[in-house]
């Protein structure tokens, strides 16, 4: 499950970079593989983990293409303003939500912790929700503010 956690937090990356046409199934897909990897490499022990890794990459690559391919332009556009809006607006716990009525996508975006790194950044934590096709899936995040004041997710 840590695999569709990230891929749905990958899936926020997506929408922040504003990928457009088929850029979003192919960088769902290569985001999608390498969080699947490293969820693999958290799993594995020994050669185990190799086959964990493999694993992890085939099965990430293939859910993050999915639903990079099931979120068109409008529902990216609505994820990203959501997103922005939650992470500079909102106080931890409480959502910004958002929907596109001709897909009948939508989301949520809730900020769970925020605080600064030893570096003097300022970052948040968060939970997201994507239903797509009447599944949802949950996934989990980290966004640092940058310094023209966006935010820009960093896991």
């Amino acid at each position: 499950m840590d695999i569709l956690k990230g891929t749905v937090a990958a899936i926020a990356v997506i929408a922040l970079m504003g990928c457009s046409g088929g850029e979003k199934e192919k960088a769902g897909t290569v985001i999608g593989a390498g969080l699947g990897a490293l969820a693999g490499a958290h799993v594995g022990k020994g050669k185990g983990k190799l086959i964990a890794v493999a694993v992890g990459t085939l099965a990430g690559a293939a859910l993050g293409g999915e639903v990079g391919k099931s979120l068109d332009r409008a529902d990216r556009l609505a994820m990203q303003k959501s997103t922005q809006t939650a992470l500079e607006k909102n106080k931890t716990g409480s959502g910004s939500t958002w929907r596109n009525p001709d897909s009948g996508n939508e989301g949520t975006v809730t900020p769970t912790r925020t605080y600064r790194t030893e570096a003097g950044r300022y970052c948040r934590e968060y939970q997201q929700t994507i239903t797509v096709g009447g599944k949802t899936e949950t996934g989990y995040g980290r966004a640092c503010r940058q310094p023209d004041g966006s935010w820009r997710i960093v896991s």
